[in-house]
């Protein structure tokens, strides 16, 4: 093995490195790596949660549940309501007379394909549609099954 002398200090303040040599690269720093923010005092710093310039009185947090409670009596009154809130019932897009004619057109084939579908799962058991299903994967060909892999 060759040995090689050191060159000086005086390049620029590079450190030699056998792999390295001298050069703009052959700088490396020491030392753990710095995050930011740091560790004082033998703890993180946590940034503090700043408080909502909005801060509602408590006056206004029940006049706002008052009107929550008027809404919901008001609902509970009115059951055949249009607005359809309630648990149980179907959810309702928006109401008939803010739709186009496109729009109500096209909910209605989307309602008569579901239930063209519907109808088309109820008529046939389950035995039937496995047995369907079996027949399907038996027409295909063999190039969908798996192949074999490993010796045997």
């Amino acid at each position: 093995m060759e040995r090689r002398e050191q060159p000086s200090d005086s390049a620029a303040g590079a450190t030699w490195d056998p792999f390295l040599g001298t050069g703009k690269y052959s700088a490396r720093p020491g030392g753990s790596l710095k995050l930011k923010g740091g560790v004082t005092d033998g703890g993180i710093v946590k940034k503090k949660k700043k408080k909502s310039k909005t801060e509602k009185t408590d006056s206004d947090r029940l006049n706002e549940r008052e009107s929550v409670r008027e809404r919901f009596v008001q609902e509970d009154d009115n059951p055949g309501s249009a607005s359809g809130s309630g648990r149980n019932s179907p959810a309702v897009v928006g109401s008939s007379s803010r739709k186009t004619e496109a729009e109500r057109r096209f909910e209605k084939v989307q309602k008569e394909r579901l239930a063209k579908r519907v109808s088309k799962l109820a008529n046939k058991t389950h035995k039937d549609r496995v047995s369907e299903f079996n027949s399907h994967l038996e027409s295909l060909s063999e190039h969908h099954d798996i192949p074999k892999v490993g010796p045997g």
